[in-house]
């Protein structure tokens, strides 16, 4: 699908937001949100079902909760998937592509993994059984001031820093850091690649450059992901990979994700082959 809105000034402009005014959506917006999850894309041939809903849909009695974390919203947008092989990466692309679509309508989001009831929020969306549901997000408003907690999160996870270019970026090994100029018009590409969201963080993804391909890995924190039933880094990935493609896109830089191409014998420790944008 194509994108109705400039990706790299929303990547710009995206924030998390955790404190949200006291403000409905206005019913054109939610519209144009609802009309955009109809034309939903994702490049690892994943099925992946987006909830929308708001707060006030639950009775009381439910007890759906974020531990404090969100203040004030009124809407959520949810997504659930069958657990197979790339299907977390699925839902990182195309929950990434939703939120920067409500970003370009300037309203607020933030990426939920673990900080919300995952149980109660799936029993009262009727998740069917055999589907988790990994991540949601708060949107709404922003509100003109941050709540102390989320002051204190802001500031554990260091979330206005990314990790410098030469952490994440490669030339055929993860022994030579990679140059703009061996990438001409892709280093801008490679620029929103850094700049994505993630668990904490933590930005996971390691991109090394061969023959005309960029090869994504990710750099697996080693006990991160123990609490889960699965990887949460693999959503970061897929976050990861739909910075690349819009990137590539907004610039006319043709191409297409393939899989099991890597072209290395031996990785770092707690490194992983994940797939691999070819240029065409």
């Amino acid at each position: 699908m194509q994108h109705p809105f400039s990706v790299e000034e929303a990547i710009r402009n995206r924030v998390s937001v955790r404190n949200f005014k006291d403000q409905s959506i206005e019913a054109d917006k939610l519209k144009m949100l609802k009309a955009f999850l109809n034309e939903r894309y994702n490049p690892f041939n994943h099925d992946v079902n987006f909830h929308l809903f708001e707060m006030s849909d639950f009775s009381s009695s439910q007890k759906l909760g974020t531990y404090g974390v969100i203040k004030g919203a009124k809407h959520y947008l949810g997504a659930s998937i069958d657990l197979r092989e790339y299907a977390l990466e699925a839902c990182g692309y195309e929950m990434e592509h939703a939120i920067l679509f409500l970003t370009s309508m300037k309203l607020g989001t933030c990426w939920l993994g673990g900080t919300f009831n995952r149980k109660a929020f799936a029993k009262s969306l009727n998740i069917t059984d055999g589907e988790i549901l990994p991540v949601i997000t708060p949107i709404g408003y922003a509100h003109d001031q941050r709540h102390i907690q989320e002051a204190i999160m802001r500031r554990m996870v260091k979330a206005d820093q990314r990790l410098p270019w030469k952490d994440l970026f490669f030339y055929e090994d993860f022994h030579t850091s990679l140059l703009e100029e061996h990438i001409n018009n892709y280093a801008f590409v490679c620029e929103m690649v850094r700049l994505a969201p993630s668990a904490s963080n933590k930005q996971p993804w390691r991109i090394v450059y061969h023959q005309k391909a960029f090869h994504f890995y990710e750099d697996q924190t080693p006990g991160y992901s123990t609490a889960f039933l699965y990887d949460i880094q693999r959503i970061d990935m897929g976050i990861a990979a739909a910075h690349f493609e819009l990137a590539a896109k907004e610039r006319g830089l043709q191409g297409c994700f393939v899989f099991n191409q890597n072209h290395l014998d031996v990785l770092p420790k707690n490194m992983h082959y994940a797939f691999t944008w070819k240029c065409l």
